[in-house]
C-alpha cells in the first residue's frame, strides 16, 4: 500500500508557509511529527541496512582508546573513550621525569564525565579551560543543541561544582593569570556574542567589560601564544577590531591595538622575536591574501609602528600564524592545498613535506610556549588521521598517533585524485576524488559533496563510515566551489554576494565533469550537503535536476531571502557581509533569483532526504519544513521526498557519538537504495 506524505496547509500570502515559523505550536509540532512518521515509514525496510551500515561503521572503530595526552606544566591531559559511552571522558595525571606521553593510569585524576551530566539526552561541551595554576576547571554545557550555555567552576582537589548565575552564555570562558578571574561573552536576542563580562571567583556578580552594538561584529575573547595577554577580538565578515589586556592585570581596561577600518581584517597574537616581546599580527592592509606584521609589546603599538615580517604574495593565502618561543609556524593556503610553513628563529624556514597529493593539514596543538615542537592533524580521503610531532629547528617529523580502522583496511585499495572543471566562465574547478583502485576505469556510483560558502576550505578528510561506501564501489568526491577558500581570499569573494552564483556553476560544472570523463552516470549520481551547502544543494536542484538521482540536504540554508529580511532573527545582520542586505533593491532581485525555496518550480525533481534541527538557532528548522512543504505541492515526479526533524537537537544534529553514526547509517542507506547499490 503506498504511503500518503503530509501536506502541509498552505495560506493565501506571499509566503504561503510562513505559519510554520510558529514555534511550539500544536499544528506545527502536529505536522512535523506527521513528516517524521511519514520518513520513517517509506525507510522502514531499509531498517536491516541501516543496521547492518551501523555495525560495520561501529565495527572500524576503536570504541575504546586513549587520545594523545597533552603535557601543559606538572601535567598530561588527554580524553579516552570507552565501548558503550556516548562522549569521551577527560583526565589528566602527573607529567612523567622523561617528559614522554606515557599515561600513569595508577595517578590520573577524572577531571569531567560528560556521559554522567547528559544522562542519555543532548550534551554539547563548550569551554574546557583548566586555570593557569591547574587548580580549576571552567566549563560549559548546552543541553538543548540552541547553542545557550551554563557556566561552571570545578575545583579539582575537593571537586566541589559552582554554577555560575549567569544567562544567555555563548559557552566561552577565558583565564587571567590570577587563577581567579574569568572573562565571558554574552549573546544579544539574535543570538551574537556582544557583551564580555569580567567575573571574579567568590563574587556574585560579573562586570560589563565591554559591548558591541554593531550587529554585524561578533565579540571573542582568547588568551594569546605567550600566555602573557588576553585578546579581545571583534570581528565582523570584512572588518577586525582587537582589543589587548595584560593577562596579569585583569581588573584593567582593555586597550585598543588599532581602530576599526571598514574592510581592514587583522588577527593579532603576542610572542617572541629575536628574544624581546612582540606583537605579531595577521593583516590584510596590503592585500586580500594577509601578510605578517610585528611591532613592539612594551606599549601598545600604532598602526604606524606595524613592520612587515612575512610580505604579502599573490599566489599564497596566509590563513592562520602559531607561535612558539623558538618559531613561528604559517598556515598557508597554496594551489588549492593547506601548506605550513615553519620559521625557526636563527634557522632557514622550510616547509613541511608530506606524502599525498590532495590532503587536509593543520596545527593542532603548538603545545606549551616553550616547547621546541609542534603537533600536525593530517589526513587524506584515503589515509586515517595521523598526529605528527614536528621538531620545529630541524623539520623531523614523527607519527605519534594514527586514528586506527579495525578490520580489514590497506590506504593502498584506493586511490585518491585531484581533478579539474571547468566552470561555464572559464574557471578551473577543483574536485577531489576517491574510489577503490579496482573500480579505476570503470562506470561507478558516486557520491558528490559541496559547501561553497564563507571562505571555508573543504580540505579532503578521511571517514571510517565513508568505507562503507567505498566498499560497496560509490566513489565519493568533493567540488571545492567558489565561496570556500581553497584557492585562497579572491576564490572566496567570486562566491560570495553579487557573485554567488559562480558556486551553483562550479558545482554544476563538477558533476558533468565527472559524467563525461564517466567517472558516474546521471542515474548513479548523488548529491548532498549542510547549512550553506543546503543552499548549494537546493540551487543545483532547481537549476538542473536532471543531473541527480537523489540528494541529501542538512540543515539547509534554504530560505535565505526572508531570513535575511528578518534582522530579528539570530544572525541574520552578520550574514549582511556575506549575502548581502535585502532591503537594497537590487540585493533583494539578487537573492530572490537563487533562493532555493523561492525558486522551487513545477519540474521533476530527484529523490530528497532532508534533514533539520528543532533547536538550530543558525538555520531554524522551518527553512528545510517551508522548503520540503513548498516541494510537495510543485514536484511533478513521484521519487521519495522526506523530511526529517531532531526534534532534540541543534545544527550539528545529535552530540552522541553513537548516535552520530545512527544518523549516517540512515543517510547512507537512504543513498544506496536510490542508486541501485543495496
Amino acid at each position: 500500500m503506498q504511503i500518503k506524505p503530509p501536506v502541509a496547509r498552505k495560506e493565501q500570502a506571499t509566503d504561503p508557509y510562513a505559519w510554520l515559523q510558529q514555534r511550539d505550536t500544536p499544528e506545527v509540532l502536529d505536522y512535523l511529527q506527521q513528516e517524521n512518521a511519514y520518513q520513517e515509514a517509506c525507510l522502514a525496510e531499509q531498517a536491516p541496512l541501516r543496521e547492518q551500515l551501523f555495525e560495520e561503521i561501529k565495527g572500524r572503530i576503536l570504541e575504546t582508546d586513549l587520545s594523545l595526552p597533552s603535557p601543559w606544566g606538572p601535567y598530561l591531559y588527554y580524553t579516552r573513550t570507552t565501548a558503550g559511552d556516548e562522549y569521551p571522558r577527560h583526565y589528566r595525571c602527573p607529567r612523567p621525569a622523561d617528559d614522554s606521553n606515557r599515561v600513569d593510569e595508577s595517578r590520573e585524576e577524572l577531571l569531567l564525565d560528560p556521559n554522567a551530566l547528559a544522562d542519555g539526552g543532548f550534551l554539547s561541551l563548550g569551554a574546557f579551560s583548566v586555570s593557569p595554576d591547574h587548580r580549576l576547571l571552567a566549563y560549559s554545557l548546552d543541553i538543548s543543541g540552541d547553542e545557550v550555555y551554563t557556566l561552571y567552576v570545578k575545583d579539582l582537589a575537593s571537586a566541589a561544582l559552582t554554577t555560575l548565575p549567569f544567562d544567555d552564555c555563548d559557552g566561552s570562558m577565558t583565564w587571567a593569570n590570577d587563577g581567579q578571574t574569568l572573562f565571558f561573552a554574552e549573546l544579544d536576542d539574535t543570538h551574537r556574542p556582544w557583551r564580555l563580562r569580567r567575573h571574579t571567583l567568590g563574587t556574585a556578580g560579573a562586570e560589563c567589560v565591554f559591548e558591541e552594538p554593531d550587529g554585524r561584529f561578533f565579540l571573542h575573547c582568547y588568551r594569546a601564544s605567550s600566555e602573557r595577554q588576553l585578546v579581545l577580538l571583534l570581528n565582523s565578515k570584512t572588518t577586525s577590531e582587537a582589543w589587548v589586556l595584560d593577562a596579569a592585570t585583569p581588573q584593567a581596561a582593555f586597550t585598543c591595538l588599532a581602530a576599526r577600518v571598514e574592510g581592514h581584517e587583522y588577527f593579532p597574537d603576542h610572542g617572541l622575536l629575536d628574544g624581546q616581546w612582540r606583537w605579531f599580527i595577521r593583516s590584510n592592509q596590503q592585500g586580500i591574501n594577509f601578510a605578517l606584521y610585528h611591532a613592539p609589546a612594551d606599549q601598545v603599538p600604532s598602526r604606524e609602528q606595524w613592520q612587515v615580517l612575512v610580505a604579502h604574495r599573490d599566489d599564497v593565502m596566509l590563513e592562520g600564524l602559531s607561535l612558539n618561543a623558538a618559531a613561528l609556524s604559517l598556515s598557508l593556503r597554496e594551489g588549492g592545498l593547506p601548506i605550513i610553513e615553519v620559521h625557526p628563529q636563527g634557522l632557514a624556514a622550510y616547509r613541511v613535506e608530506l606524502p599525498d597529493a590532495a590532503y587536509s593539514l593543520y596545527v593542532q596543538d603548538s603545545l606549551e610556549f616553550a616547547s621546541d615542537r609542534i603537533r600536525l592533524r593530517y589526513e587524506a580521503l584515503n589515509r586515517p588521521a595521523q598526529v605528527r610531532q614536528l621538531e620545529l629547528a630541524t623539520g623531523a617529523q614523527q607519527v605519534l598517533k594514527q586514528t586506527p580502522v579495525l578490520g580489514t583496511f590497506d590506504a593502498d585499495d584506493y586511490v585518491s585524485e585531484r581533478l579539474w572543471a571547468v566552470a561555464k566562465d572559464g574557471t578551473r574547478v577543483p574536485i577531489s576524488l576517491v574510489r577503490r583502485r579496482a573500480d579505476l576505469g570503470r562506470t561507478t556510483a558516486l557520491y558528490l559533496y559541496g559547501y561553497g560558502a564563507y571562505g571555508e576550505s573543504l580540505d579532503p578528510w578521511f571517514s571510517h563510515a565513508r568505507l562503507s561506501l567505498l566498499e560497496r564501489g560509490v566513489a565519493f568526491a568533493i567540488a571545492h566551489v567558489r565561496g570556500g577558500g581553497e584557492l585562497g581570499e579572491a576564490w572566496y569573494r567570486a562566491g560570495k554576494q553579487a557573485h554567488k552564483h559562480n558556486s551553483f556553476d562550479d558545482f554544476i560544472a563538477c558533476a558533468e565533469h565527472l559524467l563525461s570523463e564517466g567517472v558516474t552516470t546521471r542515474e548513479r549520481l548523488a548529491i548532498s550537503g549542510g547549512s550553506a551547502g543546503g543552499l548549494l544543494i537546493g540551487a543545483v536542484l532547481n537549476l538542473r535536476p536532471e543531473l541527480f538521482r537523489c540528494a541529501i540536504a542538512e540543515v539547509p540554508f534554504v530560505d535565505v531571502l526572508n531570513t535575511m529580511l528578518d534582522p530579528d532573527l539570530p544572525l541574520t545582520v552578520t550574514e549582511y557581509d556575506e549575502w548581502g542586505n535585502p532591503e537594497v533593491p537590487e540585493v533583494y532581485a539578487r537573492i530572490k533569483g537563487y533562493a532555493p525555496y523561492e525558486n522551487v518550480s513545477a519540474q521533476a525533481y530527484p529523490a530528497m532526504l532532508v534533514i533539520a534541527g528543532y533547536n538550530d538557532s543558525r538555520v531554524q528548522y522551518w527553512e528545510a519544513a517551508k522548503w520540503v512543504a513548498r516541494l510537495r505541492t510543485l514536484k511533478t515526479d513521484d521519487h521519495l521526498l522526506l523530511l526529517k526533524t531532531e526534534m532534540g537537537a541543534g545544527h550539528g544534529g545529535m552530540s552522541g557519538r553513537y548516535q552520530g553514526l545512527r544518523d549516517v547509517a540512515l543517510e547512507y542507506a537512504f543513498v544506496l537504495n536510490e542508486l541501485g547499490v543495496v
